[in-house]
């Protein structure tokens, strides 16, 4: 890791059949399983696509955020990102994730919304930076 890290989380997943991840600290405790679409048994478990969504949508919209304040705007209340996150087999063999993000920016003019998202993905996300060139993302603001 970098020099200039500023926050390191934590976090362990082990189990066969009672697969589960925790942070350090506790906060975060969740059971896991594989989809019931990857052959899982499904249920009221998570999984990492989900929690990598969860991931990538806080940090994204934290991001435009950012981004509109650097340029003095402010977003309203109903400013979200909702990711999706598909996976599945590549040629290559393995596996494989594609991102789609749709985002809402509250209380900007259409012209300005394009360029936060564009500062926001290019300059300020870190997940947007560990995807590039590596996953599929692609942007709708809607």
């Amino acid at each position: 890791m970098s020099s200039g890290i500023l926050y390191t989380a934590v976090a362990t997943a082990k189990g066969v059949r009672e697969e589960h991840v925790r942070s350090s600290d506790g906060v975060l405790d969740l059971a896991l399983t594989m989809p019931t679409e990857l052959g899982g048994e499904g249920g009221a478990k998570t999984n990492p696509e989900q929690l990598f969504a969860a991931g990538y949508a806080a940090c994204f919209e934290g991001a435009t955020r950012l981004a509109a304040r650097e340029q003095g705007l402010s977003l309203g209340p109903d400013t979200q990102v909702t990711a999706r996150v598909g996976i599945g087999p590549r040629t290559q063999g393995g596996f494989s994730i594609a991102v789609e993000l749709e985002v809402r920016l509250d209380g900007l003019e259409v012209d300005q919304k394009s360029e936060i998202v564009e500062v926001a993905h290019q300059k300020i996300c870190p997940y947007s930076h560990a995807t590039r060139g590596n996953v599929n993302v692609d942007i709708r603001i809607v």
